[in-house]
């Protein structure tokens, strides 16, 4: 599918749950909606600015009727699909600017800030049910265990948290030690026992729900940048059970199998511009990926296209990376993280690759217009290297000349 030019820098996208429409949140304040087709068609549907200020995220309830909208203006607005006007407004539903929307239950989703405040709702009523602040920097992502009601929040303070929604204490389940690093995404694998989280650094760390919450299990490094985006992969994969989408700030996003750990391949490439959302269509089970970076568009991808080859099986021969972990284990960490400053979280408009983005009227020096963003790079040559470089043949053996001097 060609990408989806959307007019002005993209900060989060969300899909339809059951419809093939598509939601881009950008920087100018505006939530676009396109509407696309098997054929990688697309046209846009219908346009709303719910704020003057960035549109930062963006969630679905159950059906799809409705579209809840945050960001930097610090309120959460409802938007009506059907009508495609804003129906509900919370101002200052927060302190400071909302980065992250999850849906939990039918009438229950959480909003988390700059600030590390975590707050639950109920679409019903006007005011927060329950307020957490049990982090003091900015929440980079949620994840939702259906099984123990149980919404996990990650931070740029170097720790997740657990917090069980039908308790009424303001205090989490649990929480981690710090793990010494940004903590920035987070998504399960191995059937929801095992919780993927990525870094600042580039590692991916493991945490077993049944060793508990106090520090993850496994490192597994191999991304040379940053980790900003974690996808799950449709269940309609074989090995989607430990296989997941990773969205890197080298621009890259990448399917990566874990346990045994490889890399399948490359998903899609944002060039010089990292990748900072990834979403799947139909709740997660469709047959497009779309993610978006500090750029323009949306970048629709068919997965399809991607693991299936030519016989209609999925490729799953990809070239090993980070650590092997055969057996699972489930034990002590395979390999240390360095203790290493953690990189202070900016703002959006600070972190964002320097970009020109047309100013409206209303837009002053409180603009998300971005800087550019500093990365960190490691001396190691990049395990995951992007494609374009020279590649081993597909039958192709690298040996030493030495083994041919006895033949």
């Amino acid at each position: 599918m060609p990408d989806i030019q959307v007019g002005a820098q993209v900060f989060d996208c969300a899909f339809h749950p059951t419809e093939s429409l598509l939601y881009a949140g950008l920087l100018n304040g505006e939530v676009k909606a396109f509407r696309y087709d098997d054929q990688g068609q697309h046209e846009a549907a219908f346009t709303v600015r719910p704020s003057k200020k960035s549109c930062r995220a963006l969630e679905t309830d159950d059906d799809g009727s409705h579209l809840w909208a945050a960001g930097k203006g610090k309120g959460l607005h409802t938007i009506d699909i059907s009508t495609h006007k804003v129906v509900e407004s919370r101002k200052n539903a927060h302190e400071a600017p909302i980065n992250r929307i999850k849906r939990l239950l039918p009438h229950m989703l959480a909003t988390g800030d700059d600030d590390g405040v975590v707050k639950l709702w109920d679409p019903r009523k006007p005011d927060a049910i329950r307020t957490y602040t049990q982090h003091y920097d900015f929440i980079s992502d949620f994840l939702w265990l259906e099984d123990k009601k149980h919404l996990i929040a990650s931070s740029g303070d170097g720790t997740l948290s657990v917090m069980d929604v039908r308790s009424s204490k303001p205090e989490p389940h649990a929480q981690s030690e710090d793990q010494e690093d940004e903590l920035l995404s987070m998504v399960t694998i191995k059937d929801n026992s095992k919780v993927v989280v990525g870094t600042q650094l580039g590692m991916l760390s493991i945490f077993n729900r049944k060793s508990g919450w106090g520090d993850c299990v496994d490192r597994v490094p191999g991304h040379p940048h940053s980790i900003d985006a974690l996808s799950p992969l449709p269940s309609t994969y074989p090995s989607a059970h430990s296989t997941i989408l990773t969205g890197s700030s080298d621009g890259l996003v990448r399917a990566v199998q874990l346990f045994p750990t490889k890399l399948l391949g490359v998903v899609a490439d944002h060039g010089e511009f990292p990748v900072e959302r990834i979403k799947v269509d139909r709740a997660g089970q469709g047959r497009w990926v779309a993610s978006v970076g500090h750029e323009e568009v949306v970048r629709m991808t068919d997965l399809r296209e991607v693991f299936e080859d030519e016989e209609g099986e999925q490729a799953g021969e990809g070239e090993k990376f980070g650590i092997e972990d055969e057996n699972d284990s489930d034990g002590e960490e395979v390999v240390d993280l360095e203790p290493a400053p953690s990189p202070a979280k900016q703002d959006d408009d600070d972190e964002a690759q320097e970009t020109v983005v047309k100013s409206s009227d209303d837009e002053g020096e409180d603009s998300d217009v971005p800087r550019e963003r500093k990365r960190k790079r490691k001396k190691e040559k990049d395990p995951l290297a992007a494609p374009g470089r020279r590649k081993k043949g597909r039958n192709e053996v690298v040996s030493d000349p030495a083994f041919f001097a006895d033949l």
